[in-house]
C-alpha cells in the first residue's frame, strides 16, 4: 500500500523543484516576523554577510553561482589538493609547536607528544622563548630522526640552529636522503616580525644545499602568521604570502636552481580560524595562487604548495580559555577539509603562557578526533563541488591577487615592508576589525557575549617574555574587552566588590526578559555586575530597589510600549534616589530621556569605558 501524505504526493515521487522566487518570498516572510519588512534583493542582502576584502556571504548558493572546473587533485590548478590521494593514506601530519628553554622539559614534552599521536615537531631553537642551540640535542634525546621530522623555528638568526640539527642527523647516523622536515628559514618573515632588514643570502645557501644532499628538507618557510597576527584579512594574508614565494623563487632561480627544484625547498604556513569554510576557502585559494605563479614561471607541475596550517593565536582568549578548544576544533576540522598536509593545533591555554600537559593532550586529540572518530581525511577535498565553497574560493583568490599586484607595483615584498605599506594596510583592516569587535558584531563567545564573571582563573607559568622590536605587532581579538576585565579585577581587589549596575526591569518578565538579559551580559562583558533583584519594579518600588542594590548607575529594560507609559516616572524615582546615571536598553527614538543608550550594534567597549571611567574604576 501506498500512503501518501497530507499534500497528496507519494513519499517516494520527485520532489518538485522550488523556484529562487518562491525561496526569497518565505524569506522574505521570516524577516518580516523579525520586524525587518525588505522585499527582492534586499531581502538576501538583509541575510547577507560580510567577511571583508570586499566579499559577501550570501544565504542561497545555486548552480548559477557554479565556477570553471577546479580541476583534480594532485594536477593544476591543484585547487582540490597538491596529491592525488590527499591526506587519504594517512591522515594529515599532526606538528606540535613547542616553545621551552629547559631542554630537559623539552624533551619530556617532546616524547610525550610523539608517544601520542603527534607526527612531526615544530620546536622554537634559538630564537625568543626557544631552546638554546646548545641545548637541541638534548631535547630531541631518544627521538629517531629518520622517523620524525623536525620543523625549526630558528629566530632571526637561523645558521646556528640549522647548523646543529644537521650535525644531529650526521651524528645520529641518519642519511641525507631520510632526513625530513623544514628548516624553517624565513627572512622577509624574520624582517616582518622585528623590523629589520631582511637578508637572503643565507636562505638561498641553505637551500642550495638542501636540494643537492637533503631531498627530504624544505630549507625555507613562507610563513603568513605574522601577517594574520597583525590583524590582516584572509586575501591580504594570501597576497603577502605569494610576494614572499616569488621573492624567494626569484633569488633561488638567480642563483642556478631550476624552476622545479626552487618550488620544492618552500612550505608555507597560514592561519587556520574558527571560520571553517574560510579556512578551507584559503587554503585552497593559495594553491590555486601558486599554481599559477609556477606556471607563469614555465613549470606548471611544480605548482603543488606545500602548507602548513596552525590555528590562529587571534582568536584564542584568556578569559574562558576552555572555549578555545571549540575554537581550534573548528580550525583544525577547516584546515584538514581545506587540504592542508601539516596541521598544528595551539593548545587552549595558548594565550595563558606556557602549556600544561592537558592541554597539550586535548590540542594533539583534536587531530585524532577528527581523523580517527570523524574520518575527515578519508576523503579528498570533501568541499569541492560545493556551490559556497567553490565561490568563496574563487572570490578570495581573485582578492589576494589583486593584493598581491599592488605588493609587486610596489617593489615587491622587501620594499612594501621597508616602505610601511603593509604595516599601514594591515593596520586600517585590523581598525575596521576593531569597531566590530567594539559593537560586538564580531562576537567573541565567554568574552564579549556570554561571560562569566565568578569564572576560575586559568594560571600558567608565564611565556619567555619577546623583547620589543619595530616588526609588525601582535593583535588579539579580546583585547579591547580583556582591558575593560582587567580594570573590574583591580577593582574587585582593592574594594572587595565589583561595580555594579541595577537593571530596572519594567512590566512581567515575559516583555522584559530579552532586552534584561541583553543589557545584563553586555555589562558583563566589561565586569560590570548587574544587580536583577526584584525581576519587575514600577515607580513605587525602584527607589527602595535600587539603594539595596549598593549601585549608582541604573538601566531602564522594557518593552517600547511600557517606556513611553512608565519610563519617566520611574527614572524620576531613580534619580530622586540618587541614580547618577540612567542607561536605557533600546535605542534613542524609543525613549530619550536616559543619559546613554545600549542597543545591538552600539560601540558597547565605548559605552562600559566611559562607565567605569564614571564609576572611578582605574
Amino acid at each position: 500500500m501506498t500512503v501518501l501524505p497530507a499534500d497528496g504526493l507519494p513519499l517516494a515521487a520527485e520532489f518538485p523543484d522550488p523556484s529562487h522566487d518562491q525561496w526569497q518570498s518565505l524569506a522574505e516572510g521570516v524577516l518580516r516576523r523579525s520586524g525587518k519588512d525588505v522585499t527582492g534583493s534586499a531581502a538576501e542582502e538583509a541575510l547577507s554577510t560580510a567577511l571583508g576584502d570586499g566579499l559577501t556571504v550570501r544565504p542561497l548558493y545555486t548552480s548559477d553561482d557554479a565556477v570553471p572546473d577546479p580541476g583534480l587533485p594532485g594536477f593544476a590548478p591543484f585547487i582540490r589538493g597538491g596529491r592525488a590521494r590527499g591526506n587519504t593514506a594517512d591522515g594529515w601530519d599532526v606538528r606540535q609547536r613547542h616553545a621551552l628553554a629547559d631542554p630537559v622539559r623539552l624533551n619530556e614534552a617532546v616524547l610525550g607528544d610523539l608517544e601520542n599521536g603527534v607526527t612531526s615537531l615544530w620546536l622554537a631553537v634559538g630564537g625568543p622563548g626557544g631552546v638554546p642551540v646548545a641545548g637541541l640535542a638534548r631535547a630531541l634525546e631518544g627521538v629517531l630522526l629518520d622517523l620524525a621530522p623536525v620543523a625549526l623555528d630558528p629566530g632571526p638568526d637561523p645558521g646556528p640552529a640549522v647548523r646543529e640539527l644537521l650535525g644531529l642527523y650526521e651524528a645520529r647516523g641518519v642519511a641525507k636522503d631520510a632526513a625530513r622536515g623544514s628548516l624553517g628559514v624565513d627572512p622577509l618573515g624574520g624582517a616582518a616580525r622585528t623590523g629589520t632588514e631582511p637578508g637572503l643570502s643565507g636562505a638561498v645557501d641553505w637551500s642550495l644545499l638542501c636540494s643537492r644532499e637533503y631531498p627530504g628538507l624544505r630549507a625555507l618557510a613562507v610563513d603568513a602568521l605574522p601577517y594574520h597576527e597583525a590583524g590582516g584579512s584572509a586575501a591580504q594574508e594570501l597576497g603577502l604570502s605569494l610576494a614572499t614565494g616569488v621573492a624567494y623563487l626569484r633569488a633561488l632561480t638567480a642563483a642556478g636552481l631550476p624552476v622545479e627544484a626552487a618550488c620544492a625547498q618552500l612550505e608555507f604556513r597560514y592561519a587556520a580560524t574558527a571560520d571553517q569554510f574560510l579556512t578551507i576557502a584559503k587554503l585552497r585559494a593559495a594553491r590555486r595562487l601558486w599554481a599559477r605563479v609556477a606556471e607563469v614561471c614555465g613549470a606548471p607541475d611544480a605548482g603543488a604548495q606545500r602548507q602548513h596550517a596552525v590555528t590562529s593565536s587571534v582568536m584564542m582568549t584568556r578569559r574562558d580559555p576552555w572555549v578555545n578548544m571549540l575554537r581550534t576544533t573548528l580550525a583544525c576540522l577547516g584546515a584538514g577539509v581545506g587540504g592542508a598536509e601539516s596541521v598544528t593545533v595551539l593548545p587552549f591555554d595558548h594565550a595563558l603562557g606556557l602549556p600544561d600537559a592537558f592541554a597539550r593532550r586535548i590540542a594533539r586529540n583534536t587531530s585524532t578526533i577528527l581523523m580517527e572518530e570523524s574520518h575527515l581525511a578519508r576523503v579528498t577535498d570533501p568541499a569541492g563541488g560545493s556551490w559556497y565553497v567553490e565561490r568563496l574560493t574563487d572570490e578570495l583568490a581573485a582578492a589576494a591577487w589583486t593584493f598581491f599586484q599592488e605588493i609587486e607595483r610596489a617593489g615587491g615584498q622587501a620594499a612594501a615592508l621597508r616602505s610601511g605599506m603593509v604595516q599601514e594596510r594591515l593596520a586600517a583592516t585590523w581598525a575596521a576589525r576593531s569597531r566590530d569587535l567594539a559593537r560586538r558584531k564580531e562576537p567573541v563567545t565567554g568574552v564579549s557575549t556570554f561571560p562569566a564573571l565568578d569564572e576560575r582563573p586559568v594560571e600558567r607559568d608565564p611565556a619567555p617574555a619577546v623583547p620589543p622590536g619595530g616588526g609588525l605587532p601582535k593583535v588579539r581579538r579580546d583585547e579591547a574587552f580583556e582591558a575593560l576585565r582587567a580594570r573590574s579585577d583591580a577593582h574587585l581587589a582593592a574594594t572587595g566588590s565589583r561595580p555594579k549596575v541595577f537593571v530596572a526591569a519594567l512590566g512581567p518578565a515575559s516583555v522584559h526578559t530579552a532586552r534584561a538579559s541583553f543589557a545584563a551580559n553586555l555589562f558583563l562583558s566589561g565586569g560590570i555586575e548587574p544587580v536583577h533583584e526584584p525581576i519587575s519594579v514600577d515607580a513605587s518600588t525602584v527607589a527602595a530597589a535600587f539603594t539595596a542594590s549598593g549601585a549608582t548607575t541604573a538601566c531602564l529594560c522594557s518593552a517600547d510600549t511600557l517606556y513611553a507609559e512608565h519610563a519617566d516616572s520611574v527614572a524620576a524615582a531613580l534619580r530622586a534616589a540618587g541614580a547618577e546615571r540612567i542607561l536605557l536598553a533600546g535605542r534613542p527614538d524609543e525613549y530619550a530621556g536616559a543619559d546613554v543608550h545600549v542597543f545591538a550594534g552600539c560601540d558597547v567597549v565605548a559605552v562600559l569605558s566611559s562607565e567605569l571611567d564614571r564609576m572611578g574604576v582605574a
